[in-house]
């Protein structure tokens, strides 16, 4: 009896000590991944996070010109926010913001898809000269190709409103491009999406490269429409290159600054024509009112984080189907 009994408690003890080991195998398994990835957290949470401290600190003083001289500001609590969300051309630019950034995204990502598909078909000859010119324009620096861009629409020698005039397409002779928001918007949104083609085609077009080509061949004997045969084939394989893409579009064309603030000031900046990023600027900067400056930056990066973490999430569930 008692030898039964000892046997018994130690197959017991056995298998619960092979139990726990199995589960701190499991556990260690399981852990491996963000082992690997915790370096470079640590590095990005120091490089991201000790900037972003400070400007939330700064988002909560009242910080001008006299409290820089002082390197001391006076805290405010919330009242650089309930400034910043009570102010009408806060709301006017955030709607402009987005009006502007959904054009321009969805711009990129149609033309870039288009080209991509163009890249796909054509001979390898004029596949060379596509890409290098793709690379020639992302290869030039963006302040160049705002000057350029402004000497071809420039109403007294430009070579748009010659070349328009010449082929008899109307008489734009002295013609202003920028007399308007809607006109200089839209000249902004060109010149964003012209540079922004050479990355979105070349992602694209490496993404086909993964299309089966038997799949695509099955599928045409069948009489399946090319249109078909890139709605149920090519774009469900390209689509999480698409979301990467559209959510770094997003965020690029949501903060853009440099070709705006540049295109448009040759003329003249208003409040009527601001983006979200030339708002921040003029509050903060120009005006050095620091402190509504750095609520404002908090405020968009809350916009934008609400935006990617839609995007992750889909990317996420996406990743749990194919497993």
């Amino acid at each position: 009896m008692l030898d039964s009994s000892s046997n018994a408690a130690a197959g017991t003890l056995l298998g619960t000590s092979r139990r726990r080991r199995r589960l701190g195998v499991r556990a260690a398994h399981a852990a491996v991944p963000y082992a690997l990835i915790l370096p470079v957290v640590a590095v990005i949470g120091v490089i991201l996070g000790y900037p972003l401290y400070w400007l939330v600190k700064l988002s909560t003083e009242r910080y001008g010109l006299f409290e820089l001289i002082r390197h001391a500001g006076v805290s405010v609590g919330l009242a650089n926010y309930h400034s910043v969300l009570h102010d009408s051309i806060f709301w006017r630019t955030l709607l402009r913001t987005v009006v502007f950034t959904t054009a321009n995204v969805v711009l990129t990502m149609v033309l870039g898809m288009a080209i991509a598909l163009l890249l796909v078909r054509v001979s390898a000859v004029v596949r060379v000269l596509l890409s290098s010119g793709l690379v020639l324009v992302w290869s030039m620096p963006v302040v160049v190709a705002v000057q350029v861009w402004y000497w071809m629409t420039n109403f007294e020698n430009g070579v748009v409103n010659y070349v328009l005039t010449e082929l008899h397409v109307g008489n734009f002779f002295h013609h202003d491009w920028y007399v308007t928001t809607f006109s200089q918007l839209s000249l902004v949104t060109l010149l964003i999406v012209w540079g922004a083609l050479p990355f979105v085609v070349i992602t694209l077009y490496a993404g086909l490269a993964q299309v089966p080509g038997d799949l695509v061949e099955a599928a045409e004997v069948d009489g399946a429409r090319s249109w078909r045969i890139f709605l149920d084939i090519t774009l469900p394989i390209l689509r999480p290159i698409v979301l990467i893409l559209t959510s770094l579009s997003i965020i690029w064309d949501f903060g853009v600054f440099t070709q705006p603030y540049l295109l448009i000031g040759q003329s003249k900046i208003t409040s009527g024509n601001y983006l979200m990023s030339i708002y921040l600027f003029e509050e903060g900067y120009f005006k050095s009112d620091f402190g509504r400056g750095a609520a404002i930056s908090i405020l968009m990066l809350l916009m934008v984080a609400a935006l990617s973490v839609v995007y992750v999430r889909k990317m996420v569930r996406m990743g749990e189907a194919v497993q």
